[in-house]
């Protein structure tokens, strides 16, 4: 099993950024395509960014393209999340997940619903 804890959250100004970071136990880390989500008050978590298995593809949704960076260490079993130019509509809860089923390809969902061991989330606050 893989249990994932996150961190680097906090709060920062317009423009400016953060690294988020999340660190996985198990021994079949390697095995399963990452993924980073987001909830805000109110609102249904949404895909961020995701990496294959591989580490060979990565997926980013329209709204953080160009201005997030999502990257993976199988040596030390971390995925991060760099955040570029924020945006006061990037605060939420940000999850690092893995997809359910191992070997991911390409062309699989973003959808949350294909992916599990949630972490606890780490908050992320843009202030304008």
């Amino acid at each position: 099993q893989v249990q994932l804890v996150e961190s680097g959250g906090g709060l920062v100004q317009a423009g400016g950024s953060l690294r988020l970071s999340c660190a996985a136990s198990g021994r079949t880390f390697g095995i399963y395509d990452m993924g980073w989500f987001r909830q805000a008050p109110g609102k249904e978590r949404e895909f961020v960014a995701s990496v294959s298995w591989s580490n060979i593809w990565t997926k980013y949704a329209d709204y953080v393209k160009g201005r997030f960076t999502i990257s993976r260490d199988d040596a030390k079993n971390t995925v991060s999340l760099q955040m570029n130019s924020l945006k006061p509509e990037d605060t939420a809860v940000y999850y690092c997940a893995k997809r359910r089923k191992p070997w991911g390809r390409p062309n699989d969902s973003s959808d949350y619903n294909d992916f599990d061991s949630w972490g606890q989330g780490t908050q992320v606050t843009v202030s304008s």
